[in-house]
């Protein structure tokens, strides 16, 4: 008999997405306590998802000992210490993305996670699961894509007044970044997931859209380390929203459909250079068979990974590359130079991307 798991959830915004992927592995998972300061929408998920118990003080899940997995739905400056605790008293821990606000800090957590063996902890990038973004990886993985060349992927949405109404957006201090690091993220990790880690960036990043204090426009020059290269664009101010990723190989062209938020799923196109390649991809691709995606397939993952006692499906050093590409946009961006990675315990940014006055007010909170 599959052995469950069970969740203490602390938000109740992108946790409801959360709810989501644990209510379509209901055999894996169940949740039995809700931990949130918004009152009425936590009471509001309690009652949608059927949770007994609701909280404003999460202390009392790390307390527990009825409790498996921590998950963390909390604004970007409270994930370091939420996930310190979770830890520190036991648990599993699940935390969306942005992970943490500096490389220092991942690389804490890191030590932190081999004082206490048999932990695991697991960063989102949902994204990675969708069909289109797994067939690529399977005709990579059979030798079909052949050797690496360049790489788009825009990341174009709208965001306006409204969204940053909610008074932790747009602030260094809060947010701890703007468009690169809280929206066009889960991409750059598309790409990191595909090609491996970063070599160096170029940026270009501006505040164009909104009055807020980060950035809502960017646009990337990137070198991988596979010898491949990228461009990576990124706007709040797209009326027409999209997400297009396109990669080009020797021996095909694989692109993303351009729906704003679902871009790593089907139909993607493949195309070769041949007929005689075409039919050989082709195949491939009629015999793969879809499954879960987004964050019900990532849980499912994880769920493994406990049982099994094997890494998590997304990873800490996952989670360190697609921060050290933000690291090294920013740094460039302020710079106005080619910023190389990794980065490293005396790169300036190392201990935080944060301007330096806001740097030294979150650090006094």
């Amino acid at each position: 008999m599959t052995r469950k798991l069970r969740v203490g959830v602390i938000g109740a915004g992108i946790a409801a997405r959360h709810l989501a992927g644990f209510g379509w592995n209901k055999e894996l998972f169940e949740v039995p306590v809700l931990c949130s300061l918004d009152e009425e929408r936590g009471r509001a998920l309690c009652e949608e998802y059927g949770i007994g118990e609701y909280t404003q003080d999460a202390d009392t899940l790390f307390a527990r000992d009825d409790l498996d997995i921590i998950d963390i739905s909390t604004p970007p400056s409270s994930h370091f210490e939420l996930c310190r605790k979770g830890i520190e008293s036991g648990k599993h821990v699940i935390c969306e993305k942005p992970l943490f606000g500096s490389i220092a800090e991942v690389d804490e957590m890191g030590r932190i996670l081999d004082r206490y063996p048999g932990r695991r902890l697991m960063p989102i990038f949902q994204y990675r699961y969708g069909s289109g973004l797994q067939k690529l990886k399977l005709l990579i993985e059979r030798g079909l894509a052949g050797k690496p060349f360049l790489t788009t992927i825009e990341t174009h949405w709208w965001r306006g007044p409204d969204y940053y109404a909610v008074p932790w957006r747009g602030k260094w201090a809060s947010e701890l970044g703007g468009g690169l690091l809280g929206h066009a993220i889960h991409a750059h990790d598309m790409l990191n997931y595909v090609h491996g880690p970063c070599a160096e960036v170029f940026s270009y990043g501006a505040t164009l859209v909104n009055p807020i204090e980060v950035e809502d426009t960017a646009a990337l020059s990137v070198k991988m380390q596979n010898g491949s290269l990228a461009t990576l664009s990124m706007t709040l101010g797209s009326r027409k929203e999209i997400s297009r990723l396109r990669f080009c190989f020797n021996d095909l062209v694989a692109e993303s459909i351009i729906e704003p938020y679902t871009m790593g799923r089907d139909p993607w196109t493949f195309v070769a250079g041949t007929e005689e390649h075409q039919a050989r991809i082709d195949e491939v691709l009629a015999a793969y068979v879809p499954g879960e995606d987004g964050y019900t397939r990532q849980f499912e993952l994880f769920h493994k990974a406990i049982v099994e006692d094997i890494d998590p499906p997304v990873t800490l050093q996952d989670a360190r590359n697609s921060l050290e590409l933000v690291t090294a946009a920013y740094f460039s961006q302020r710079t106005g130079q080619p910023t190389p990675m990794p980065i490293a315990a005396d790169h300036p940014l190392y201990r935080s991307w944060l301007p330096a006055g806001e740097w030294r007010a979150a650090a006094t909170v």
